[in-house]
């Protein structure tokens, strides 16, 4: 089961630096709350395990990257 999980997350980490590569055309505050949805996400996930704290994580890193270039 470990293995699955390794796998899983290496490919969420594969998406996730896939995805980045469309912010060529946003603002910095708009790159700053997705890569902070996305660490948000990442970080709920390995914490919670299940659907909501992935959710969770991904609002409240959303949030924080959104305030960081303010």
């Amino acid at each position: 089961m470990d293995k699955l999980k390794q796998i899983g997350a290496a490919a969420l980490i594969a998406a996730l630096l896939g995805g980045l590569s469309a912010c060529d055309n946003m603002t910095t505050r708009q790159r700053d709350t997705a890569i902070g949805a996305g660490v948000g996400g990442v970080a709920g996930a390995a914490i919670g395990g299940n659907a909501l704290s992935t959710l969770g994580g991904a609002a409240a890193g959303g949030l924080i990257g959104n305030q960081v270039g303010k």
